[in-house]
Formats: structure tokens, sequence, C-alpha cells
């Protein structure tokens, strides 16, 4: 592989870059960036890792076996537009929320291999949760090298892109949904008396410490909470609470909710490419 491209210089394409040379997948040599017009942006990017940045895109397509897509998803049209008439054989990968791999491929209008990626924000601090689709066009090789480079930021698997929207409303949407619990939690310690402080500190070693028994025991959700459930107890009482104000049914239909608007946006999004085109 000569070098990953990054088109587009935000938060996710830093956060894998971090990843990537941290996790000494890629070296700094290994890693081109580029985007729109802010050179500052980039030249704060190659001052912090070493990376190397350009503006010019032509060199910037012929030095990537790999472009990845990572500017703002209303951006796409342009950004494809100022590198659609370089590209040859090389590898798109796409961060790009709610842009489909069919849509991408008729931006640039010409046979290519299409990754698309579902990562949320944990990838800042190297614990995303990712999942990755490809076109017919990708071979098990190109496969593999995705999963690696979603690999240096957290975990990774492989769906079909129909799931994607199903992973937008799971784990895309997901750290949102933990982010209120945590909230919320806060809220009830301060009504049974609790320091605000204190009570971070309990709550998110209380996540952290529930995440790691699920993944080092081995033992189901279910089962898990059955044994911290005693007759009679607190947790007993507590649960009984979620149970009456239906916990359970509110949790999936937010997750429900959620990748139906993803659907939505993705067609939205499609239709509104389309017209631009017309136009």
């Amino acid at each position: 592989m000569k070098k990953i491209g990054f088109l587009g210089a935000g938060s996710m394409a830093e956060a894998m870059i971090s990843g990537l040379i941290k996790g000494g997948v890629m070296t700094p040599e290994q890693i081109i960036v580029t985007n729109r017009s802010n050179y500052d942006r980039l030249q704060e990017l190659k001052n912090r890792y070493g990376i190397e940045i350009t503006d010019n895109k032509e060199v910037f397509i012929q030095e990537s076996s790999i472009v990845l897509l990572a500017m703002k998803p209303k951006d796409v049209s342009e950004g494809i537009g100022s590198i659609r008439s370089f590209v040859d054989r090389q590898l798109i990968l796409s961060v790009l929320a709610g842009i489909s791999i069919h849509t991408i491929e008729e931006l640039f209008d010409k046979d290519i291999a299409v990754v698309r990626a579902m990562p949320n924000t944990s990838a800042s601090i190297g614990k995303a949760a990712t999942a990755i689709a490809a076109s017919d066009r990708v071979n098990i090789g190109e496969l593999k090298i995705c999963q690696t480079l979603f690999e240096a930021i957290g975990i990774c698997t492989v769906v079909t892109e129909n799931q994607l929207d199903a992973v937008t409303g799971l784990s895309g949407s997901g750290p949102a949904y933990i982010y209120y619990l945590v909230e919320v939690l806060e809220k009830a310690a301060l009504e049974v008396g609790i320091d605000e402080l204190i009570a971070r500190e309990l709550i998110l070693q209380t996540l952290s410490g529930a995440s790691e028994m699920l993944r080092v025991t081995g033992k189901s959700p279910t089962l898990l909470r059955k044994e911290v459930t005693s007759q009679g107890g607190t947790t007993e009482a507590g649960l009984s609470v979620l149970k009456e104000l239906q916990f359970e049914e509110a949790m999936i239909a937010c997750v429900k909710r959620a990748t139906e608007r993803s659907v939505e946006l993705r067609t939205l999004f499609a239709k509104s490419l389309v017209k631009s085109a017309d136009n």
C-alpha cells in the first residue's frame, strides 16, 4: 500500500490518523491529507503528527492507494468533484453519514471499489465501534485492510449495507444514549443526597465495571442481571420501577426510531444530490 489519503481534516479524520499512528498500523509518512481550503488546519495536523499534507488534488490522488472521504456530508459533491478526474484504481473508503455506496458511485461516475463505514465518536479515544459494508468491486484483501484501519481506533465488524442504518441507530447514536443515562443517574444521585463529583466517579466506575464484566465473563446480560438481583432486595426494587415505566420498550423504540431516521436522511440526501446534479 502506498498511502492512505484523507479528503477532509475534521475530528473523525484526526481520530483515525492518531489511532493509526499510535497503534503502529501506519507511519506518518504513509498518510497524506487534503481539504477544501483550510491550509492552516492541514499545517496543524502536520505539526502534530508529522504526516504529509497538500492542497494539490492531483498529487493527493497519485500518492494515495486508499482515499478516505471525511468531509462533511453536505460537501460530498464538491469534494468528490475535486478529485474525480484523477481517481483511477484507488479504493474509496467513506465515513460520511447518510451517503450510500450507490450515491458515491454515481458521484464518481466510474467503476470504483467503495467501502462505507459507520464509526462513532468514541474514535477520538480509540474506543470506536465501527461497522463497514463493501460494494461488489471490493476484494477480500481490500476489505481486510479497511478492517485493520478501523481496528486501530476500536473494534470493527463487517455487515451488509442495508444493516448500516440499524448500526447507526444502535452504536452510531449509542454514545448519546449512554451520556443521557449518566445525566439521569447524576440527577438521581443528587436527589438521594450524593455529592455531584462523587456521584460521577461512582457512575463511571459502575459503567466501566459492568461493561468489563460482560466482556471478561462472557455471560449474558440477563444472567449477570439476575446474579446481582436478590429477591426482596434493593436491586429488585429499582428494576421493578424501570419495568413499570416501560424502560425496555422505551429503549427498543429509541433504537428503532433512530434507525428509521437514518433511512429518512439517507433518502433525502440522495434526492438532494440528484436534484443538485440535474441543476
